[in-house]
């Protein structure tokens, strides 16, 4: 078997056989099929696409190109969630902590901020003492004693991703559906949960920024845990705006613990009530949508969820009174409240544009090895939707210094937008697929 036919096979648009693809992913992680080989394929892949067989045989072969999780000695059903990335993204804060205190076992695996996305790890960091780098013994114990555990990626997981994804990053070949979806769902299959649950986000925050696009990776990934035998269903889901009010990582944290406790922001409530119900629904827990809204929220409601959320960080090294005493959760020295200069309805907000704000404040990191300032992030006070007034609040910057603060004001102005009339709503959910 020669590359070189793979790669003329691939770009007369034919179909991969699944040895042919076991060859290509083999090759990639020995470092037998050169760099220039590989970014030859994958532009091929590109222009000429995959079938969904293709896709799955691509996927799988991932999947088992370095270590894979065994969950087989937890106690029932295991779930795992993915989303695609947003802003003010902290759903696994809440999400986790719900389905894990009605039963379901989530072991999880995250990963950092990077760009204008935050990351869980990041998050979760910011909770003073808490670890998220564990033996493989170490987490599957967490798990069975507490029924959550949020650990960083291992770094012998997926080791075909990294070699693609780092190439596909410098060859224009990032926004390929068959590429995009392999790259998620080899990972998910490798982290061993017996169904998942994907969040894919839609709008200016998000990768994809059509609900078609969104729905067409849905459909493709659902179709990949199909094929590998896993349970697997998708919700579109908005992020046209921020989720919630906090975005920055000890502010997320604040904004998740009142989640927990019943009074968080109604969007991010919703939506995690919805995500709960949809994880409750694939591991059999509930037999329908009310059921499995009704279950989540009353954990909410009651404090299981949120002393299940403290259990976890207790277990992973933190301090579970920083929860509930926001003193000990960093703070940043410098304070910026931003109003506005004109009045009218806030029409729309880029999403991306303001997590890039936050990353100029410190909460975010623009490559791999930047430092994260835990402390530093924007709490909004106004939304889409909202009617201000000339003075009115807009929001609160967070720095470790006003030159942070000055350029981060810049970019959040240039993401706002007004009008006189009122923009048409959209609801926190757009659709479902797979269920």
């Amino acid at each position: 078997m020669r590359m070189y036919d793979i790669i003329e096979k691939k770009r007369e648009g034919e179909a991969l056989s699944r040895e042919e693809i076991a060859y290509f992913v083999s090759g990639v992680v020995s470092g037998e099929i050169p760099d220039y080989q590989t970014s030859a394929l994958l532009m091929a892949i590109c222009l000429r696409g995959m079938t969904s067989e293709e896709t799955a045989w691509l996927t799988v072969e991932m999947e088992h190109s370095g270590e894979t999780v065994d969950l087989s000695s937890l106690p029932g059903v295991k779930a795992d969630k993915h989303s695609t990335g947003g802003v003010g993204d902290k759903t696994t804060l809440v999400l986790g902590p719900i389905v894990a205190s009605l039963g379901v076992s989530m072991a999880k695996m995250s990963g950092r901020g990077l760009g204008h996305t935050g990351g869980t790890i990041d998050k979760l960091e910011s909770i003073p003492g808490l670890r998220t780098a564990f033996s493989r013994g170490e987490f599957l114990d967490i798990v069975r004693r507490v029924g959550i555990c949020v650990a960083g990626q291992s770094g012998n997981l997926v080791p075909a991703d990294k070699k693609l994804y780092a190439l596909r990053d410098v060859t224009a070949t990032v926004e390929s559906l068959p590429l995009i979806a392999s790259s998620i769902m080899s990972k998910k299959l490798a982290a061993g949960a017996d169904c998942i649950l994907l969040d894919v986000k839609v709008g200016s925050g998000a990768f994809m920024k059509t609900e078609e696009d969104a729905r067409a990776l849905a459909r493709e990934m659902v179709t990949i845990a199909d094929h590998a035998g896993r349970r697997a269903a998708a919700l579109l889901t908005d992020m046209d705006r921020p989720l919630g009010f906090a975005i920055g990582n000890a502010l997320e944290v604040r904004e998740a613990c009142d989640t927990l406790q019943g009074r968080g922001p109604a969007d991010l409530t919703e939506l995690c009530v919805e995500l709960a119900a949809g994880i409750l629904l694939l591991a059999g827990k509930a037999s329908g949508w009310e059921e499995g809204r009704a279950l989540a929220s009353g954990q909410l409601h009651n404090g299981r969820a949120f002393e299940t959320f403290r259990a976890m960080v207790r277990a992973q090294g933190g301090n579970g009174e920083s929860l509930s005493r926001d003193e000990l959760l960093p703070h940043a020295p410098v304070r910026r409240p931003i109003r506005a200069e004109t009045e009218g309805f806030l029409t729309a907000m880029n999403t991306q544009q303001i997590g890039a704000a936050s990353v100029k404040l410190g909460a975010g990191r623009e490559k791999k090895e930047d430092a994260i300032d835990y402390g530093a992030g924007i709490l909004l006070r106004k939304k889409t939707g909202d009617h201000v007034h000339a003075g009115d609040m807009l929001a609160e910057l967070f720095a470790s210094s006003e030159a942070r603060c000055e350029a981060a004001e810049q970019a959040f102005r240039g993401a706002l937008r007004f009008s006189e009339t009122i923009p048409p709503s959209r609801p926190i959910v757009l659709g479902r697929v797979g269920f």
